[in-house]
């Protein structure tokens, strides 16, 4: 890689491989104080209708009892921003005193209301103040000046009414939503997004107005993560005050999906102690997405003290940018190669067909034939355990070195050896050979590495900040231009099925962002496994995260993803309801992007990033995208689904469902 970050300019975390939390002036939110020495506050949004006081103050209440210590009410009118106070008054008689965010977009009107209401408002630049026709229009710097003016004039009585009132204030910028000024200028890029706060903060700033919270959201995990690095470092370069982050994946979806990408993007920032309020978008009840927020910022309670790990002075990757790392092509690993994914299957004796198909294959005897679904694992490892049957071509069987030997394959199984073995195996696979190193063994990997070809790094480590040491192994590997393929093996014994998404979502995903890894190898290290069913729904559900992550990383694209918005009181139909009928009917197209957003507000913007789009346009009415074109408005959504799988077709993008079962 040609872009060398030297740790003088890598201004977007305090320290590459020693856990410390972003130093930030403290916001104060009624009370709720975010950012400083403060822990990361959990916040979520309802869904409510907001005209709907009592339908709001109780969905209000199963959100602060489920976590959340904020609650953010969309205001997108003047009678909305009203009605706040009634909520919010309903709510102290009750005897709730969570702080209210108002949710502002396109009505600077409302915010100016919901200002003297509640604890603290959101505005996003690209909506405030601005406009999106997806128009490119040509600025010199004296007509780009004049812009900033009328926006500056019509921002001011916001940041004055907030001052006096001392309420706080989220500068909120969604990738989805830049302005056509900004895109004409800085283009679609984390540097636009960045820009597109900045230029708010300047007015604050400029008027002594610091109670300021910034997000940088977007549904492309890749986008969002270097939006954020961008953003942290352009505040230190222009003397700006360190102010605090809220974190969040926009339209991340739902149930597994939405889970592991909400946790590749938070959990990436997490890692190198960004972040100072999080909130997990989820197309589920907003009560569900305080514990998985909360599991997220659990984790770094006591992340430090930890492991010494070997300092980064030159960080051979450019963190506002992805690019993959270069590694030789051996086998089918590295090079121009997806990321792979091995399953363990080692805790499981004389494994049969059926059970096989937690791996993603499936025999089928009547035929007797092999099928794979999209999620058809690469590698299965089975440790001392061989598999007493032939494997279908699309899946490959690795053993532990000493059952290899014995097995009398040395074609179609390939030996996984620790660094004892390997330093004096006389015995190799002429294809691949792996090699499984603690992130503390990288030198001695090297130094035997540099000596033999054909082998594929499988990188472990028993580090509680995880992922900057096996980052700081990798990073080792490239200092040594090693170009071996490495495998990211991660294990989290004894551990529930929603945490193990999580961490390996983080663990691997913070990665791959960086384009660091060929693969994910979930290992089957729990204690006192015994009960074999268990085993075989821990192997699927391993094989399952294996893929979703790799997926939310946007390295490998194995099933169809949904962008979907959480529901709020904007939304124009039931999105849960929808994005079940919408994947019902699409969820076998490999690769293929839809997004499914309740309203306009992010609608249009968030559809670049899809392939297709449904987007609720009015009561009963879908308007249809082909990325972000306009194909057909007004349609009654009786016939959506259908009208937007015709244009899939038209678009040679569809193909039938084979049913594997």
């Amino acid at each position: 890689m040609e872009s060398i970050i030297k740790s003088a300019d890598q201004l977007y975390c305090d320290s590459l491989t020693s856990y410390a939390r972003r130093k930030t002036i403290p916001v104060n939110v009624g009370g709720v104080l975010i950012g400083g020495d403060n822990p990361i506050v959990v916040q979520s949004m309802t869904t409510v209708d907001t005209m709907d006081t009592l339908g709001s103050v109780e969905q209000c209440i199963r959100m602060i009892e489920s976590g959340c210590e904020l609650v953010r009410i969309t205001a997108p009118s003047i009678k909305e921003a009203e009605n706040l106070r009634n909520i919010k008054d309903e709510l102290r008689k009750r005897g709730y005193k969570t702080p209210l965010v108002a949710d502002i977009h396109f009505t600077p009107n409302a915010a100016e209301v919901a200002a003297r209401i509640v604890e603290k408002v959101r505005v996003n630049p690209g909506n405030y103040a601005d406009k999106k026709k997806f128009e490119v229009i040509e600025y010199t710097d004296a007509t780009y000046q004049e812009e900033l003016n009328r926006i500056r004039d019509r921002f001011l009585p916001l940041v004055k009414i907030c001052k006096e009132h001392g309420t706080a204030m989220r500068i909120g910028t969604n990738h989805g939503s830049l302005s056509d000024r900004i895109m004409s200028r800085y283009g679609d890029t984390p540097l636009g997004m960045v820009e597109s706060a900045l230029e708010f903060l300047r007015i604050c700033e400029d008027e002594n107005y610091f109670d300021i919270v910034i997000s940088m959201k977007s549904s492309n995990t890749q986008v969002m993560v270097q939006a954020y690095r961008l953003l942290v470092q352009k505040l230190n370069e222009g003397g700006f005050k360190p102010y605090p982050l809220h974190l969040g994946v926009t339209e991340a979806g739902e149930a597994e999906d939405g889970r592991i990408k909400s946790a590749v993007g938070i959990g990436t920032l997490l890692e190198d102690g960004l972040g100072d309020t999080v909130r997990v978008s989820l197309t589920e009840d907003p009560e569900f997405e305080a514990p998985v927020a909360k599991a997220l910022i659990d984790r770094y309670s006591h992340r430090a003290p930890h492991a010494k790990i070997k300092e980064i002075d030159t960080y051979p990757i450019h963190p506002f940018d992805h690019e993959k790392r270069h590694s030789n092509e051996i086998y089918n690993f590295g090079g121009q190669n997806v990321p792979r994914v091995i399953t363990d299957i080692s805790k499981i004796e004389n494994i049969t067909e059926k059970e096989i198909k937690q791996t993603g294959h499936f025999y089928l005897p009547e035929l007797d034939k092999w099928k794979m679904n999209d999620q058809g694992c690469d590698f299965v490892y089975s440790g001392s355990n061989p598999i007493p049957f032939m494997l279908p071509n699309g899946m490959k069987e690795i053993q532990d070195a000493e059952t290899w030997e014995k097995s009398g394959d040395a074609v179609n199984k390939f030996p996984l050896f620790d660094l004892a073995a390997y330093a004096k195996a006389q015995k190799f696979h002429p294809e691949v050979n792996f090699l499984e190193v603690f992130d503390t063994e990288i030198e001695s990997a090297i130094s035997l590495l540099s000596k033999r070809d054909k082998t594929v790094l499988i990188l472990k480590t028993s580090n509680k900040h995880a992922m900057p040491a096996m980052r700081r192994a990798i990073v080792s590997l490239m200092e040594a231009k090693m170009d071996v393929p490495v495998i990211v093996k991660i294990a989290y014994p004894d551990q529930n099925q929603d945490l193990t998404m999580l961490y390996a979502a983080t663990d691997v995903g913070g990665l791959l962002i960086d384009g660091l890894g060929d693969g994910i190898f979930i290992s089957l290290e729990k204690e006192n496994q015994t009960d074999r069913e268990e085993v075989l729904e821990q192997i699927k559900l391993h094989n399952s995260v294996g893929f979703g992550v790799l997926q939310a990383a946007r390295t490998r694209m194995s099933k169809t993803e949904y962008i979907s918005c959480p529901s709020c009181g904007r939304t124009l139909f039931d999105l849960q309801e929808t994005t079940a009928m919408i994947r019902k009917r699409t969820d076998h197209l490999k690769g293929v992007k839809i997004g499914i957003m309740g309203c306009i507000v992010n609608g249009p913007g968030e559809m670049a990033d899809a392939d297709y789009g449904y987007v609720g346009s009015g009561k009963g009415k879908i308007t249809l995208y082909k990325g972000k074109e306009v194909m057909k408005r007004s349609v009654p959504s009786a016939n959506a689904v259908d009208e937007l799988i015709e244009i899939i077709k038209e678009d040679g993008m569809w193909n039938e469902s084979e049913e594997v079962s």
